[in-house]
């Protein structure tokens, strides 16, 4: 039985779960915390497995991921929630879709893929190799993240926000770094896209090199009831860099009634 993962928790009303990415934590999404809170929702921001106070899983796959945010929805005692998933929180959101749809109402996708990487394994081994290469060489993940960060934003971002995703990554033990980029590279779920059922929103970043606009353009026309929006100025870090009009895409979405979400 896993341990169900920490996680910070603002307001009251339906549910709105957020999955963070790979650097980052419950931290990432305060901005939204706080917005949804004020907008009469209940915002919960989890530490996936290795993250903050929660418990590692063994091994780190998708499929542990998603089984540790089931046992936090059930957790949570509401009948379903909205899943907000960045990066390789998106990832984890696409599959907690595909094990139990019946949880989810509603989904929005962040600087997310339904798929990383070639099939081959040598764009994932080099893909590793650059991101763990300033841990091998001895550099703590803050300095990694004071470097790494600024590479993932784009032209319009918010110093705020630029900070404070430096400082969640920052906060990353190197091991679940590590642990969370072996298992990134194995994500596939490309054949599951027309089996979304609900809702959602896909949201890209103009410069986002992680997440191009082109391959997200391509998941949302998948996907048979999304709506796909591209924040322009922005880079993979969307709602920490542009936290206002992610906040107001957001709500936005929320407010739709069923009858006009295709």
């Amino acid at each position: 039985m896993t341990a169900v993962p920490t996680f910070t928790t603002l307001g009251g009303g339906p549910t709105v779960l957020m999955l963070h990415g790979i650097g980052g934590g419950h931290l990432a999404f305060a901005p939204q915390v706080e917005t949804l809170a004020g907008a009469g929702y209940r915002a919960v921001a989890w530490d996936a497995p290795g993250y903050g106070h929660s418990a590692p899983i063994e091994p780190y796959t998708f499929k542990g991921l998603a089984q540790s945010c089931v046992r936090l929805i059930e957790s949570l005692q509401c009948e379903k929630v909205v899943l907000v998933g960045h990066s390789m929180g998106g990832m984890v959101a696409q599959e907690v879709v595909a094990r139990r749809p019946e949880l989810v109402s509603r989904l929005v996708l962040s600087g997310t893929s339904p798929a990383f990487g070639k099939p081959d394994g040598d764009w994932q081994r080099e893909f590793i190799a650059s991101r763990t290469a300033p841990l091998d060489a001895g550099r703590s993940m803050a300095e990694l993240a004071e470097t790494l960060v600024p590479q993932l934003v784009g032209p319009g971002s918010l110093p705020e926000g630029v900070r404070l995703a430096t400082h969640c990554m920052g906060l990353v033990p190197a091991a679940t770094y590590r642990r969370a980029l072996e298992c990134i590279v194995t994500f596939d779920r490309r054949n599951m896209l027309d089996q979304i059922g609900v809702p959602t929103l896909v949201i890209a970043g103009e410069h986002d090199r992680n997440a191009p606009p082109a391959v997200m353009k391509k998941m949302a026309a998948a996907i048979p009831r999304s709506t796909y929006i591209e924040m322009k100025g922005i880079g993979h870090l969307q709602n920490l860099e542009a936290p206002e009009d992610f906040d107001g895409l957001l709500l936005n979405f929320l407010a739709l009634p069923e009858a006009l979400l295709h």
